[in-house]
């Protein structure tokens, strides 16, 4: 079986999807919507922290734990991940991420905590897989994302993405495909984003994986945690060739970035802001992200 063959096709997404305009030009536009600030709640050893995302492991191995000492952490607090579901769930800010950096019981227990805090709301992911979906998914989740859940060594199993649309339905599935430039295309990577996998993200990805999933989120790493700016490029081809919902996150840091993604993203890509915001400890003042993403709708 080829590893980028369809698995099935379950409509789950058909009532979802609105139909094509055709342009004066007749060019195919997408159909209109409104592009939305995506917040998240960023979990490592039970704390809210931002994180730079490459920076990451979870590996035991001697040359990963040195590694480690370098692990870069832009903010962190001692507000509970419950107290940002809060506000979150205030302002209305639905399809925010939860993502777990690290796998104890701590960061579990402050993820089910936010997901608790704003049932309904949140996505959670982070070491999410068939066998513990379920629980997030009752504790208030809206989705699971997974992204190692779906590879083997760094190869896309299918047989595995399988296995999690069994057991939790396509419509409760976000496939995280965040990823980095590698001999000039985009690359799927895994393991706290230190292996490349042999997915790349294009059109072709993105029309095998739209049956199987109800949104996508993507993180441009090479940018991510940095405020370097947006990864235009990636944005303008998730903007171009998904057809599902996507998020887009990495380099934020500002108002005209935000503007930015959505017309790079052809109004089709909502976009997440992590470390710039000032509940995060940056500039960008989070009642000012609020305001442009209620002036969106």
């Amino acid at each position: 079986m080829s590893p980028m063959a369809p698995l099935y096709n379950s409509g789950a997404n058909m009532l979802r999807k609105l139909p094509l305009a055709i342009t004066c030009q007749g060019e195919v536009a997408p159909p209109q919507r409104s592009v939305k600030f995506r917040p998240c709640i960023d979990l490592h050893k039970g704390k809210v922290k931002q994180i730079v995302g490459s920076t990451l492991s979870d590996s035991a191995s001697p040359s990963i734990a040195a590694l480690q000492s370098e692990l870069v952490t832009n903010f962190e607090t001692e507000r509970s991940s419950a107290e940002f579901a809060e506000m979150y769930d205030r302002d209305q800010l639905y399809g925010g991420h939860v993502i777990m950096l690290s796998q104890d019981e701590e960061t579990k227990a402050a993820a089910i905590s936010a997901l608790n805090a704003f049932p309904g709301g949140l996505q959670v992911g982070g070491g999410v897989n068939c066998n513990n979906a379920q629980e997030y998914l009752d504790a208030g989740a809206s989705h699971v994302i997974v992204t190692s859940a779906v590879f083997h060594e760094g190869m896309f199993d299918e047989e595995r993405l399988a296995e999690l649309v069994t057991a939790v339905g396509a419509k409760r599935l976000v496939l995280d495909l965040s990823c980095r430039k590698l001999d000039g295309e985009y690359r799927v990577v895994t393991d706290r984003w230190q292996r490349f996998s042999n997915l790349a993200v294009n059109e072709e990805t993105l029309a095998l994986l739209a049956e199987s999933a109800d949104e996508l989120l993507v993180h441009g790493v090479d940018v991510e945690g940095k405020q370097l700016g947006i990864d235009e490029e990636l944005v303008e081809l998730l903007g171009t060739y998904s057809s599902l919902p996507v998020t887009y996150a990495g380099g934020a840091s500002s108002i005209a970035d935000l503007e930015t993604v959505k017309n790079a993203g052809r109004q089709q890509v909502d976009v997440t802001v992590g470390s710039a915001l000032d509940c995060f400890g940056g500039h960008l003042a989070y009642t000012d992200v609020v305001g442009w993403h209620k002036a969106q709708l």
